[in-house]
C-alpha cells in the first residue's frame, strides 16, 4: 500500500496554496461582512486554469480526477478564505460532473470550454424547501412544449445564483405516483438562468456571506431539448456524478478549514502567557489540540480513499458519505477547540477564528446532513432496514 501522492497532487497543493495565500484574512473579513463576491480571488484562480481541473483535456481542462480536485479545494479552504474561498470555486469544479459524464457531445463542446476558463458560472438547482433531503418529492415540474420544455417551480440554497448564467436543474417530468421507483421520472437540465423567468432572492445566513445562497422562483422557463443532461426520466441517477464528487471535495475542504483553525490556535497557545507560562504548556489546552490534529489526519485519509475509489470508477457512495460525516465533525471540533483556546479573543472578529467556526458548522448540514449520510451507511453498507 502506497500512501504517497503523485507529482500533480503535490504541485496542485503547493501552487494553489500559494495563490490562495495572496488573499489574507482582512480581504475575506471585508468580503464576508459586506457580502461582496470575491471577484479578484475567483478571477485569479480562473486565469491560472484551476477551475478546469476536472474538465477533460479535449475541452480545454486539465483532465484530472476528484483526488486532484480535492487537493485543490483542500488547499483553498485551508487558506484565510476557508469556506468562502472554496465555495467561490467548487460548483464550477464538481457541479459540471454530470455534463462531463452524461452530456451530449454538442453540450460538452458548448459548455465545458467556458467552464474550464472560468467564464461560465453554474448554480445547482436540486433542493426544495418542502422536499428537503427527500429528492423524490420535488415539485418543480417540466412539461413538454413542442420540441422543448417549460419549467415551473422553486429551488432553495442555490449557491452563486446571482453570478450564474446556467442552472443545473432537476425537475419532475413524470409524476412520482406514476413511477415504478420513487427516484425515477426526474430529468436533469442545464438550463439558462433567465432572469425574465427566474426570480432570485438571497437568503440571509450565519456564515459564508461572501458567496450568496438563494431562493430561485421559476416561472414558465423555456428549456431546449438539447439542454437535457443524460436521459429523460433518469435525472437523479445522472446527478450522482455531481453528488458523490461534491461530498468528497467538501470533505477535503472541511479538513482544510480544520487545519487552518488549528494553526491559529497552536500559534496563539505558544505565544499567550498566563501565570508566567505559555498556555500551550497546559494539558487542558494541548490535549484537545493534539486530539483534533490526529482526528483531522485520520479524516483526511478517508476523503482521499473516497476520491481514489471514485477515480477508479468503483462505487464511491458509501465512502463519500462516511468521509463527509467524519471530516465535517473533525473540522467543526477543531474550529470549536481553536475558538476555546483563544478564549474571549476567539469570539472577536479581528482574530478570524470565529469566521472559520461559523463556516465549518455549515459542513455538518450541507450538502447533506450528518444524519442522512449515516442513514445511507446504515442502509447500504450495514444492510439495516430503511428508517425513513
Amino acid at each position: 500500500m502506497d500512501f504517497s501522492q503523485d507529482a500533480d497532487y503535490q504541485s496542485i497543493s503547493s501552487e494553489a496554496g500559494k495563490l490562495a495565500g495572496g488573499f489574507d484574512d482582512g480581504y475575506w473579513l471585508e468580503h464576508d461582512e459586506k457580502k461582496l463576491f470575491p471577484w479578484e480571488f475567483y478571477n485569479a484562480f480562473a486565469a491560472a486554469g484551476w477551475v478546469g481541473v476536472l474538465v477533460p483535456e479535449a475541452y480545454g481542462g486539465a483532465g484530472l480526477g476528484v483526488m486532484h480536485a480535492g487537493a485543490l479545494l483542500r488547499a483553498v479552504a485551508g487558506s484565510a478564505g476557508a469556506m468562502n474561498a472554496a465555495s467561490t470555486l467548487h460548483l464550477s469544479i464538481f457541479g459540471m460532473g454530470p455534463v462531463i459524464h452524461h452530456g451530449s457531445e454538442a453540450m460538452k463542446r458548448k459548455y465545458l470550454p467556458p467552464t474550464a476558463t472560468g467564464e461560465l458560472h453554474v448554480s445547482f438547482g436540486v433542493t426544495e424547501d418542502d422536499a428537503g433531503t427527500d429528492t423524490s418529492r420535488i415539485r418543480t415540474l417540466a412539461r413538454r412544449d413542442g420540441s422543448g420544455w417549460v419549467v415551473n417551480g422553486k429551488k432553495v440554497w442555490n449557491t452563486k445564483a446571482q453570478q450564474a448564467q446556467k442552472i443545473l436543474l432537476l425537475a419532475r417530468t413524470t409524476p412520482r405516483e406514476e413511477c415504478k421507483r420513487r427516484l425515477d421520472g426526474m430529468t436533469l437540465f442545464l438550463a439558462d438562468l433567465d432572469r425574465a423567468h427566474c426570480e432570485i432572492r438571497e437568503i440571509p445566513k450565519l456564515g459564508r456571506n461572501a458567496v450568496n445562497s438563494n431562493e430561485v422562483f421559476i416561472h414558465d422557463l423555456p428549456v431546449s431539448n438539447d439542454d437535457v443532461v443524460g436521459e429523460v426520466g433518469r435525472g437523479f441517477y445522472t446527478l450522482l456524478d455531481g453528488i458523490n464528487p461534491e461530498r468528497i471535495v467538501i470533505s477535503a475542504e472541511a479538513c482544510g478549514i480544520g487545519f487552518r483553525a488549528l494553526e491559529r490556535a497552536i500559534a496563539y497557545a505558544k505565544e499567550r502567557v498566563v501565570f508566567d507560562r505559555p498556555i500551550g504548556q497546559n494539558q487542558a489546552i494541548a490535549h484537545p489540540l493534539a486530539d483534533s490534529y490526529s482526528e483531522l489526519v485520520a479524516a483526511e485519509l478517508l476523503w482521499q480513499k473516497a476520491a481514489w475509489t471514485y477515480d477508479r470508477g468503483e462505487p464511491a457512495g458509501p465512502l463519500a458519505n462516511m468521509a463527509k460525516v467524519r471530516c465535517a465533525d473533525a473540522s467543526f471540533r477543531a474550529c470549536d477547540r481553536a475558538l476555546q483556546t483563544l478564549g474571549g479573543f476567539g469570539y472577536a472578529r479581528e482574530y478570524h477564528v470565529e469566521r472559520y467556526w461559523r463556516e465549518a458548522r455549515l459542513m455538518r448540514i450541507a450538502p447533506i446532513s450528518q444524519e442522512m449520510a449515516l442513514n445511507f451507511v446504515a442502509e447500504h453498507v450495514l444492510e439495516l432496514p430503511r428508517s425513513y
